[in-house]
């Protein structure tokens, strides 16, 4: 593999993967003191920044980025932060930071709108952020190897099935960051001079990308929630 310039797998350098993770927790631990404890978060936090379609529809468009920084339970924010630890290293080593941060925000921002599409009810987590980088290991593996049938496609596999075995779960989330990280990192690779997404440089291409897969998420959440659909 060519990684990003000056970061090497050994090392085990993420820094924005750990910097996320940190806000994950602290976010999730101010929302518990302010809610009902560590299994019940809650308060004017928690409040201002869920997903929720009528509120997104009165102009909390905000709702679409800050519900990727909110977590319903310990066991939520556990399962999805150990997901962005150990999906999330390889992947910010392999495209670089700035690519990495673009992927993880754009992904998130799909994973808004693909739940809301599912329901206009309340829906957190950074599960669609998640599933973008995801995605972006299935692309990097598959341009790496020619096989579409690697670790990432079977942690795809495993969690669809999951995902709609237990109630609760949104799907249309879980989808829609998985389709806006492989879009992203098809962009990030269609610019670049081997044809694959590992140069540390955003670039004309990448940059393009995130700008039309956002729009395109913030256009289909307000054709939802304006009731178009």
């Amino acid at each position: 593999m060519r990684r990003a310039p000056g970061v090497a797998l050994a090392t085990g350098n993420a820094p924005v993967t750990k910097i996320l993770i940190a806000l994950n927790a602290a976010i999730y631990l101010i929302t518990a003191v302010q809610g009902g404890g560590l299994n019940a978060p809650g308060g004017a936090l928690f409040n201002k920044w869920l997903l929720f379609g009528p509120f997104v529809a009165h102009g909390d468009w905000w709702r679409l980025v800050t519900t990727m920084f909110l977590h319903a339970s310990i066991v939520h924010i556990g399962f999805n932060m150990v997901a962005l630890y150990f999906i999330g290293t390889p992947v910010e080593q392999y495209l670089g930071s700035t690519r990495y941060i673009g992927l993880y925000f754009v992904s998130g921002l799909a994973g808004s709108a693909g739940a809301l599409l599912q329901t206009p009810g309340v829906t957190v987590g950074a599960s669609g952020a998640i599933f973008g980088i995801l995605g972006a290991m299935l692309i990097i593996e598959w341009q790496v190897t020619g096989r579409l049938a690697g670790q990432a496609a079977t942690w795809i596999v495993i969690n669809f099935v999951l995902m709609f075995a237990i109630p609760g779960i949104s799907w249309g989330g879980h989808l829609g960051g998985l389709i806006g990280g492989i879009l992203v990192t098809l962009a990030y690779a269609s610019w670049d001079e081997r044809g694959r997404a590992a140069s540390g440089h955003l670039g004309l291409g990448g940059v393009l990308g995130l700008i039309l897969v956002a729009a395109g998420s913030i256009a289909l959440a307000y054709w939802r929630v304006r009731g178009y659909a």
